[in-house]
């Protein structure tokens, strides 16, 4: 059996720390690069560096942003009583994708889980209860994931929004 070359090891180990790409599937990306020319290799590389560079959380809902404040939260249409609470921001894309809904956001990045230590000081609730207790929220909507942890996690936000008298 052969050995793979330094680099090409090394690129190997790097792409198999994404999520769902394992050795073969890092392995067969190391060689595409490879394959590929420089310029376009130095393209891919400036655009995920850039790209992890201007990608920031939303002061406001915890989306990803490249300002202060996200585009859906900027939008005054969005303010319509009505937020969303949601595990992660690839939840707010695979919702805004369906291109139903048009409240705002709020992202707990994270489901509360005390097998692995996380508790509600953890993820981002005392931000959620802040924005709920200013009075414009009439509406919340659970949108965690139908997991044990997802349901422990809207059971525990339902439990304290029901003293705040919203829906």
């Amino acid at each position: 059996m052969s050995r793979q070359l330094e680099p090409i090891a090394r690129m190997v180990a790097q792409l198999s720390r994404l999520p769902s790409i394992g050795p073969k599937s890092a392995q067969r990306l190391a060689y595409h690069i490879i394959g590929m020319p420089l310029e376009d290799v130095r393209e891919l590389a400036s655009a995920i560096y850039q790209g992890r560079k201007a990608i920031r959380y939303c002061d406001v809902c915890g989306n990803y942003a490249t300002e202060a404040i996200c585009d859906i939260c900027a939008d005054p249409d969005r303010q319509n009583g009505q937020i969303c609470v949601v595990r992660d921001p690839r939840d707010v894309a695979a919702i805004e994708r369906m291109h139903d809904y048009t409240g705002a956001y709020h992202v707990l990045h994270g489901t509360l889980s005390p097998m692995e230590g996380v508790g509600p000081d953890d993820i981002r609730i005392r931000e959620l209860l802040a924005r709920l207790a200013d009075g414009n929220i009439q509406e919340v909507i659970l949108a965690t994931n139908p997991d044990i942890e997802g349901e422990a996690t809207a059971s525990y936000i339902a439990r304290m929004v029901k003293p705040m008298q919203i829906l």
